[in-house]
């Protein structure tokens, strides 16, 4: 598959740009095995049960997992990946519960790898959200990439 470029973000979309202490293959992995996305996935105080991590890295295949909050809440997130280059980028098509009664849908998240140095830079675009989600959604990415640093030895 050709990679597509990094489009212009739109007010909907929450775009982040981050370097993780790992190389690309590494980094990789922690978006497209089931044990490393557990280990991550969700911002402080929120845990994933393995149990609810399904991975099926290709075109078609299921991305899905269940965050649990301190206080039980459970937020289930259904996707499917829509593209699929190893190491260079990933395409999800989602839905989200994170609340009681809030249902988000046709939600994208594209992933885009690249060396930088013996680092990684990754780049996220996700969208579209309403603003309120928006944001929460984007400081849950700021915070669960802190776990990935932590797990990197960052």
């Amino acid at each position: 598959m050709t990679v597509p470029d990094i489009p212009v973000a739109a007010d909907t979309d929450v775009l982040i740009t981050r370097a993780f202490a790992a190389p690309r293959h590494v980094v990789w992995r922690f978006f497209t095995e089931a044990e490393r996305l557990a280990e991550w996935f969700g911002p402080v105080g929120v845990q994933v049960d393995l149990a609810t991590t399904v991975v099926e890295p290709r075109v078609g295949g299921r991305w899905e997992l269940a965050m649990v909050d301190e206080d039980c809440k459970y937020s289930p997130i259904i996707g499917t990946f829509t593209a699929f280059d190893p190491e260079d980028y990933l395409e999800i098509r989602m839905s989200a519960r994170p609340d009681p009664g809030v249902e988000l849908d046709d939600i994208v998240i594209r992933l885009w790898f690249h060396d930088h140095g013996e680092r990684t830079r990754l780049t996220l675009l996700q969208g579209p959200f309403a603003p309120g989600f928006r944001e929460r959604t984007a400081e849950g990415w700021e915070l669960s990439f802190g776990k990935i640093d932590a797990l990197v030895g960052a």
